[in-house]
């Protein structure tokens, strides 16, 4: 009986496998990770297609008819609206290639404050909820049922009950410790919630469950707006941890915000399989002027345009004096590395700042073996050594600040749903800057020498992470 089986059970494999091969060829992925792939299949036929068909294919039924009707919505609104900046001719190439994507073009900020610390910007947050009068929308990848998620929580049900709409998603699979019984008084109040793309166990499956909602958006009546990197945890605020993270938050006000506010309506409808309602409510005409240009960019895997992917790469081979990078996690493309090396060989003062150890050992690895030919041009890096650093940061020249929800990663640029803020601003740029150098005093610097005296096991460890780089 087995030798008959056996011979048919290998040769279903592999017919099965030589499709799974084609298909990932056609999908003209990147060629790192066509091979990283089809090594995976090669090596591990069996284990390997299992995994494929988890994390593997690339589509996303992201419900795409209400999407698109809610991005057109959004555009109309827009559209509508007369205050669109002019930008200055320096900025004009950065900015143009995001609009060409199809994101939205700089606008004027009335105000914009950054948070170097989670527990002003949790104040900033629950102060504009608490003054919230037409509507509160917030999405965030980790929203824990610690006290500061509670807070929070608490303020959206007062908000509620006082006639506000509250609109709220959370990422099914980094907010999953949000127990019926905790989220149970925010239905009361009558908080509209979604889950993004939560994970349940299907026969067959239509969307890849590691398509996350990376985003952390806070939109109060269309005129105020946060993003960052802090999501909603205890770990981000020394005044409720011992551990707490250093991070860096975005508040911007005034037109500005609309385009937080069409990132969030477009995940609403995904998540929520409704439309968020569109109009003057949502998209207000600001009070006054601005001083600031923002640009807000979206991107994620449901578009191959992968925008802030690509803003970074213009932002990084547009710095003619300083380029100053924090990321917890650092696994550059061949694309973004090169641009890297690029910029320090012809003179940019190109500074890297990492955590001194992160929370996954594999991206650690894989980070650690691109040092070596970044020591070799003259970039230097930093290891945080303080706490754990969780800012996504970039400095640029004298007038460009860039904060984010994205890491400097394949995961962020093609996997997660994220989003940036390009500060064109010469004050927020020194803000930033001088954020970084405070930095600085709790860092390491690393120096080439290291990795010559490193163990062999160590660094056939960081080369063999950096060939999962285009899966991690």
């Amino acid at each position: 009986m087995w030798h008959v089986w056996i011979p048919l059970v290998t040769g279903g494999l592999f017919v099965w496998g030589a499709i799974v091969a084609v298909v990932i060829v056609l999908q003209r992925r990147s060629a790192a990770a066509t091979l990283a792939w089809l090594l995976v299949l090669a090596f591990l036929p069996i284990i390997g297609l299992l995994v494929y068909r988890v994390i593997g294919p690339l589509r996303l039924e992201r419900k795409r008819l209400k999407r698109n009707l809610s991005r057109r919505a959004v555009q109309e609104v827009l559209a509508a609206h007369a205050v669109l900046a002019e930008h200055e001719a320096e900025h004009q190439q950065l900015a143009l290639v995001a609009i060409g994507l199809g994101e939205s073009s700089p606008l004027f900020a009335e105000d914009v404050q950054l948070y170097f610390d989670g527990d002003t910007a949790y104040a900033a947050i629950l102060e504009a909820v608490a003054a919230a009068k037409h509507h509160v929308h917030v999405e965030y990848y980790i929203w824990e049922p610690d006290q500061i998620g509670t807070e929070l929580r608490d303020a959206l049900i007062a908000r509620a009950k006082a006639g506000v709409q509250v609109r709220m998603i959370v990422d099914g699979t980094g907010s999953s410790n949000l127990g019926r019984r905790w989220l149970a008084p925010l239905r009361a109040a009558g908080v509209e919630l979604a889950l993004f793309n939560p994970i349940r166990l299907r026969i067959v499956r239509t969307r890849r469950p590691d398509f996350r909602t990376h985003r952390k958006i806070v939109v109060c009546d269309g005129r105020v707006g946060f993003t960052g990197g802090m999501n909603i945890t205890d770990f981000h605020s020394a005044a409720r941890s011992t551990v707490f993270w250093r991070d860096t938050h975005l508040r911007v006000t005034g037109a500005a915000v609309w385009p937080l506010q069409r990132l969030f309506t477009e995940d609403w409808s995904f998540a929520a399989d409704r439309l968020c309602p569109i109009n003057e409510s949502t998209f207000p005409q600001p009070t006054r002027g601005g001083e600031h240009l923002v640009q807000i960019v979206g991107s994620g895997p449901d578009s191959s345009a992968f925008a802030i992917h690509k803003a970074f790469f213009t932002a990084i081979n547009q710095s003619t004096d300083r380029l100053w990078m924090t990321s917890p996690y650092f696994v550059p493309d061949e694309a973004l590395l090169m641009a890297i090396v690029a910029a320090a060989l012809r003179g940019v003062d190109v500074r890297l700042i990492v955590p001194r150890r992160g929370d996954s050992r594999l991206v650690d690895l894989a980070a650690r073996s691109y040092f070596p030919e970044l020591l070799e041009v003259g970039v230097r890096v930093f290891e945080y050594e303080a706490r754990f650093i969780h800012a996504k940061t970039m400095v640029c020249d004298d007038d460009v600040a860039i904060v984010g929800t994205a890491n400097l990663d394949n995961r962020s640029f093609r996997l997660n749903f994220e989003v940036a803020a390009i500060v064109y601003s010469a004050q927020a740029n020194a803000a930033l800057a001088a954020a970084f150098e405070e930095d600085l005093r709790d860092s390491r610097e690393i120096v080439r020498a290291e990795f010559d005296r490193q163990p062999l096991l160590r660094r056939f460890g960081q080369a063999g992470a950096r060939l999962m780089s285009p899966l991690l």
